[in-house]
């Protein structure tokens, strides 16, 4: 076979890009001395080497090479751990910039730069045959119509599911479709999640990712995906057929249709490749420097803000820019409304410190299209300083872990959690109304993927996380969990009772909360994980949402549609506190501050006044709404409220009730009984 003919090409932009005659490639790397492009044809190997570097961009266009080509590369220059170099050219490199792959990797000990057996020893066994490939891929699709439902904040509920997880176990999902971009854009799914009233679904992470080596010996595998080793590109394993790109694609078309925003779990914080031990399958090689944080004193070991071995470089403009270009990506060629950023505060460290006005935040405010998405922060790493729910800049909403903390300890019965609780219920503007902005900044969740569902909340006191096979060591002990009497599974109708009402308690909380709820896959049939509150390495039936119960279906579809009807219960601003909003104690006299500072308090009434609302409608207009009182029992024992004078309201008519008791009408100051932990929201009548 004769020499290849490749051209110059051009250096941007970065990755591999097919223009219906060839395929450009370009790749970034400082530490260089040479790179070779390896194409692949089923085993065989052919290597070119790229002809042109400009502003530390190697790049060529090989005419004739076109989508389905499978590639990577090998980089040439110095193996200088002590400085940070750790290129090795034995080793096949994944493209940052690669938009699909092929294959897995196999765990084989040439993926490592160094031996095994001798670390300070290099490793030059090919790793190649070891190794997925990229894939050029074909970037036309037809995408019809499609349009972004941008639904606003106020009117979201998020809906956190995993791809495989949520539609392994649907019987109404072909087999060959189940645990795939297809099945999660099959009718059955989608009417399941129009008739639980969500407007966005919030993947857990679709990037390319690998699971540790540690996982895959003890027979596990990194279930939830947070381990990624390419950005740009959508898991292969969930995909149905050959083309996960296309697949993932009218998966988004299929749920824009049916008004349902897309929104991705991204893990810019660390990558798959670990720390200093770790292997070498793609920024290592390329250029270690530029993409990890290394340690000032000794650059054989990197800076780990995430708890995961590495952390990626924001204070690189290389690192910096192949995340604005991945999300620009995502947003612009596959569809996606959003992203909620993994361990964010560890993406905001310039030097040491988390800075809300770091780089990464600055190129986020700038940016055309990535700022005209929905942006949501895991306000957390595990560095020093590094919680800092209420930090983000404006443009920003976050998990707010403090909702999560004190609605699960007010409902366990924790002592003085009521004023705290108050915050929170009506958007916690202590968080967020300091730099302007808005209830809707706070994502209120009382369960994540990570930690308990929410029957395993009310279920158990402690974790049994023995399954991951790490003793009961992993996982958080702070769950602020109660089981209601029994460890686990019960016989005993009373502690199922207890229990079910807990859930609804909760679910009710998160719903009639200002801001913006998400709802956990599953916790509305009731899923348990046996105890497991981290089942990130259980990819069985642990982790998969069960499809066999109602569990609280009904009951959470009664919430949404509540939130979607009321304006009142999603608001845009802040209570201001004069009209809007009233706080009575069960007897309905006015809340003293005696009342609130009584740390055994756990029950009030809350008046929410739908006719001053303070914010107008899209078109300007005032809107005007029905108005509620919601009652709140979190003692353990039955509780009579009394109803507020007529001022509030003649006339009350029962909406929802924790505890399924059937009511009547009620006037003003009446008197009504409410069971021990539960809550009860009723509608003034017209």
């Amino acid at each position: 076979m004769g020499v290849r003919e490749i051209w110059p090409g051009e250096a941007y932009p970065l990755g591999a890009t097919w223009d219906g005659s060839g395929t450009n490639f370009a790749l970034f790397t400082e530490a260089a001395d040479r790179v070779e492009l390896c194409l692949f044809d089923g085993e065989r190997e052919e290597r070119v080497e790229l002809p042109e570097a400009d502003g530390f961009v190697w790049h060529g266009y090989l005419p004739g090479v076109g989508p389905g080509q499978h590639y990577g590369y090998r980089v040439h220059g110095p193996y200088r751990p002590e400085r940070g170099d750790r290129c090795n050219s034995s080793k096949l490199l994944l493209d940052p910039y690669g938009k699909a792959l092929a294959g897995q990797v196999d765990w084989h000990p040439s993926l490592f730069s160094y031996e095994l057996t001798d670390p300070g020893r290099l490793n030059t066994e090919d790793s190649a045959p070891h190794m997925p490939k990229n894939v050029v891929i074909d970037p036309f699709f037809d995408w019809a119509d499609d349009r972004p439902p941008r639904v606003p904040y106020a009117r979201s509920v998020i809906y956190e599911a995993h791809v495989k997880g949520l539609t392994m176990l649907h019987p109404g999902i072909p087999e060959e479709q189940r645990g795939t971009y297809a099945g999660l854009a099959h009718p059955v799914m989608i009417d399941h999640l129009r008739g639980l009233g969500v407007t966005a679904i919030e993947l857990l992470p679709v990037h390319q990712n690998v699971p540790e080596h540690r996982l895959v010996a003890r027979g596990l595998t990194n279930y939830w995906g947070y381990n990624t080793i390419g950005f740009l590109a959508p898991q292969n394993t969930y995909a149905a057929g050959p083309d996960p790109v296309s697949e993932f694609k009218a998966m988004v078309r299929a749920l824009h249709r049916a008004g349902i925003e897309v929104i991705l779990d991204v893990v810019y914080n660390h990558t798959a490749e670990g720390d200093h031990l770790g292997p070498t399958l793609s920024f290592r090689g390329i250029d270690n420097a530029a993409y990890y944080r290394l340690r000032d004193d000794d650059k054989r070991y990197q800076l780990d803000y995430s708890g995961c071995g590495n952390s990626l470089n924001v204070r690189h403009p290389h690192a910096l820019q192949l995340i604005m270009d991945s999300l620009r990506y995502w947003v612009l060629e596959m569809h996606v409304d959003g992203f909620r950023f993994d361990l964010a505060s560890a993406l905001a460290r310039e030097l040491h410190d988390v800075d809300r006005l770091s780089a990464f935040f600055d190129l986020v405010q700038q940016d055309p299209v990535v700022s005209q998405v929905k942006l949501i922060a895991e306000p957390w790493d595990v560095g020093e300083g590094g919680y800092q729910v209420g930090n983000f800049p404006p443009l920003w909403t976050e998990w707010n872990g403090k909702y999560r903390d004190v609605v699960r300890d007010f409902w366990r019965g924790a002592y003085a959690t009521m004023p705290e609780f108050a915050s929170r219920l009506t958007g916690s503007s202590d968080l967020y109304a300091h730099n302007n902005r808005r209830p809707i900044a706070s994502i209120n969740f009382v369960t994540a993927h990570d930690g308990f569902t929410l029957a395993d909340l009310v279920s158990y006191s402690a974790k049994h996380n023995e399954a991951n096979l790490e003793n009961n060591r992993d996982g958080t002990d702070d769950n602020r969990s109660w089981n209601c009497g029994h460890e686990g599974p019960s016989e005993d109708p009373a502690v199922n009772a207890l229990r079910a009402r807990q859930r609804r308690n909760l679910l009710a909380t998160l719903f009639l909360s200002q801001g913006v709820p998400m709802l956990v896959a599953g916790d509305e049939f009731a899923r348990s994980q046996d105890g497991n509150n981290n089942a990130y390495c259980q990819d069985n039936e642990t982790s998969w949402v069960r499809w066999d119960a109602d569990g609280d279906l009904e009951f959470t579809q009664r919430l949404t549609a509540l939130r979607r009807d009321h304006p009142v219960l999603r608001r845009r601003r802040f209570f201001d506190g004069v009209d809007d909003i009233a706080w009575l104690t069960p007897a309905g006299e006015p809340m003293t501050d005696g009342d609130w500072l009584s740390g055994y308090a756990k029950s009030l009434t809350v008046f929410l006044n739908g006719d001053a609302i303070t914010e107008p409608d899209g078109r300007g207009r005032p809107i005007r709404d029905d108005s509620f009182l919601l009652l709140i029992n979190a003692y353990s024992e039955e509780l009579a409220f009394t109803l507020p004078e007529a001022k509030f309201g003649e006339h009350w008519d029962p909406v929802l009730d924790t505890s399924e008791t059937v009511r009547p009408g009620l006037p003003a100051r009446s008197t009504l009984a409410l069971t021990g932990r539960s809550l009860v929201l009723l509608r003034r009548s017209k």
